[in-house]
């Protein structure tokens, strides 16, 4: 928990025993998470605190916002140096259709989008979706 206090001092959060363990728990998923996952694992938790520590590490660039087409918005947390910028931080998520888990392909960076004369990009989004490894047995 030391390092997690560090980073998120370094980032200018203050350290609070809920923004840890929000942390750790978004550090160690796999998958990209509701604000209502992260409710129903810290029930006894105020929404509100939740909801705040999550728009503060959006903020700060901890945590991405994925919009994956189906209502629900999701987060996961970013990749270490991440400036949550369109030039250079942004990757492909995957949906699986069967399991409903959305997952980053960080390996897998969105090219340069380029917009007619007088558009300004503030976010890029790419999902594809289909079936995910596990559901394919594969």
């Amino acid at each position: 928990m030391q390092k997690i206090e560090q980073f998120l001092d370094a980032k200018n959060i203050r350290v609070t025993a809920m923004r840890l363990l929000i942390y750790k728990f978004l550090s160690e998923k796999q998958v990209a998470v509701t604000l209502s996952d992260i409710e129903s694992v810290f029930e006894k938790a105020d929404r509100t605190t939740l909801y705040r520590t999550i728009k503060t590490f959006e903020e700060k660039a901890i945590v991405h916002k994925i919009d994956d087409g189906t209502g629900n918005t999701k987060y996961a947390l970013c990749e270490q140096g991440c400036n949550c910028e369109i030039e250079t931080d942004l990757h492909l998520h995957f949906h699986c259709n069967n399991c409903n888990e959305t997952i980053c392909l960080r390996d897998n960076k969105i090219p340069e989008i380029k917009v007619p004369n007088g558009f300004v990009s503030e976010n890029v989004n790419l999902v594809v979706k289909g079936i995910c490894d596990k559901c394919n047995g594969e």
